[in-house]
């Protein structure tokens, strides 16, 4: 059961791991990032609690902390009043709890590849559009999410909260290079999601049962002309006339939905 004790001391080093967020939850290869897993609010502090991601401590308000079942927590849990809580990380947190893991060792490639249902992201940089699609995926069945080059990290803060911590139950791993040469290795039919009026209609193009790994790009850019060429099918979601593009995230949700297989 989680040590649960008061902290009314802002300089405390017991809550280090919390202190300056704004800055410390940088990634490992980046100067001064530390590489932690950061979860907020109740919802998400709960399901990295149920993740495999080893939970270093907690920090919260008593009744944001009264809220979690912490008997289970081999963790300490620390309580501090709200403006006490705000000057250790740096800001006000209207979630009133936060939980501190380190890293879970990332799965393989061909762990991932047994999946039916795949994502494989190129260029997907932007935080809050990767949170996003890694909850899509969740709520829509995808097995795994492979990244391509210059995608984000799915494990910085903002992520994390985006997907409301299903950044912590969909796996997930780097590809290795060469880009795009990688995806052959891949026993999948590579569908590469893109607006091209001459691509195949999401709904003609009979995804659903199979195999598949879409191939997503970043918002903006989309695919390079490189990750187009290694797909075995190009397919574009029909829209209204004056719309030329989705979100990344709400592109993915559309196709994910055409993929999947039947949910209850």
């Amino acid at each position: 059961m989680a040590f649960l004790t008061t902290v009314d001391d802002v300089a405390d080093p017991r809550v280090d791991d919390f202190r300056d967020l704004t800055a410390a939850d940088r990634r490992p290869d980046r100067p001064g990032g530390r590489g932690l897993v950061i979860a907020e609010g109740v919802v998400v502090v709960r399901r990295l609690l149920d993740s495999p991601y080893p939970v270093r401590s907690l920090l919260g308000v008593p009744r944001r902390l009264a809220e979690l079942d912490l008997s289970a927590v081999d963790a300490p849990a620390y309580a501090a009043d709200a403006d006490t809580m705000a000057r250790i990380v740096g800001f006000h947190l209207n979630r009133g709890v936060l939980a501190v893991a380190d890293r879970a060792p990332t799965p393989s490639v061909a762990d991932l590849s047994a999946g039916r249902l795949l994502a494989v992201l190129e260029g997907v940089n932007d935080h809050e559009n990767l949170g996003a699609l890694f909850r899509n995926a969740a709520a829509l069945g995808v097995d795994g999410v492979l990244l391509g080059p210059r995608c984000a990290d799915p494990l910085y803060r903002r992520s994390v909260r985006v997907s409301m911590g299903h950044v912590l139950r969909v796996p997930f791993a780097p590809l290795p290079e060469p880009w795009p040469d990688v995806l052959t290795a891949l026993d999948h039919t590579v569908v590469a999601l893109t607006p091209a009026p001459d691509a195949v209609p999401l709904a003609a193009a009979g995804l659903a049962g199979r195999r598949v790994a879409l191939l997503l790009g970043a918002e903006g850019p989309g695919l390079s002309a490189e990750a187009l060429g290694a797909a075995h099918l190009r397919v574009r979601i029909p829209m209204a006339t004056g719309v030329d593009s989705l979100n990344v995230a709400t592109a993915a949700a559309v196709a994910f939905h055409a993929a999947a297989a039947p949910l209850g």
